[in-house]
C-alpha cells in the first residue's frame, strides 16, 4: 500500500464543507446535551441537516450521524445510546426496527487490492421489524431483511435473509424466528 497515492477526489460528500462542520459543531453540542426524552427535538435537528425521519422515531442524544443527509429512518423504529452512523453513503433504517446501544453502521471501507487504497462506499439497508442487538457491526453493502433478529456483538459482513436470529462472528443463522412473532 502507498498512502501517497490516495486521493478521494471522486467521492462527494452531498453538502458543502462549511454545512459539514455546522453539523459537527451542532451534534456535538445542541444534540448531544439534550435531555433524554427530546425525541422530537432530536429528529427536527436531523431533519433540518437534511435526514429523512419518520414518524414516533427515537434517536438517543449519544448517538452519532457522520453525514445526516444519507441517512432515512422510517416511522417507529429506535436509535440507542452510543450508536455511530458512518454514513459515507445511504443508511436506511425501516419501520418498527430497533439499533441497540454501541452499534456501528459502516458504509465506507478502502480497496486493499489496490496500493492507492482507494475509498469504497456501499449502502445499508435494514428492513421492518429488525433488532440490532447491542454492539454489532455492519459492513458496507449489508442487506438486512424484514422481521430479523442479531444478536449482541455480532459482526454482519453478508446480507441476512427474512425470520431467523442471527449470531456470532460472521453472524449466523441460530434459529428460525416463530411464525407467531413475524
Amino acid at each position: 500500500m502507498n498512502l501517497e497515492q490516495y486521493n478521494q477526489e471522486n467521492y462527494q460528500i452531498g453538502r458543502a464543507k462549511i454545512i459539514v462542520l455546522i453539523w459537527w459543531l451542532i451534534q456535538s453540542t445542541l444534540f448531544r446535551l439534550s435531555i433524554h426524552n427530546m425525541y422530537r427535538y432530536r429528529r427536527m435537528i436531523l431533519i433540518l441537516f437534511g435526514a429523512k425521519i419518520g414518524k414516533n422515531v427515537k434517536i438517543r442524544s449519544s448517538a452519532r450521524f457522520h453525514y445526516p443527509w444519507k441517512v432515512e429512518i422510517d416511522d417507529n423504529s429506535w436509535v440507542g445510546d452510543d450508536t455511530y452512523f458512518y454514513s459515507l453513503d445511504n443508511i436506511y433504517i425501516g419501520k418498527n426496527s430497533v439499533i441497540s446501544q454501541k452499534t456501528y453502521l459502516c458504509t465506507g471501507s478502502h480497496d486493499i487490492r489496490k496500493q492507492s487504497f482507494d475509498l469504497i462506499t456501499k449502502p445499508i439497508v435494514i428492513k421492518d421489524n429488525v433488532w440490532i442487538a447491542a454492539d454489532c457491526f455492519i459492513h458496507p453493502g449489508t442487506i438486512i431483511e424484514n422481521n430479523v433478529i442479531v444478536s449482541a456483538r455480532s459482526n454482519v459482513v453478508d446480507s441476512l435473509k427474512s425470520d431467523y436470529i442471527y449470531a456470532g462472528n460472521p453472524a449466523e443463522v441460530i434459529k428460525s424466528i416463530p411464525e407467531k412473532r413475524r
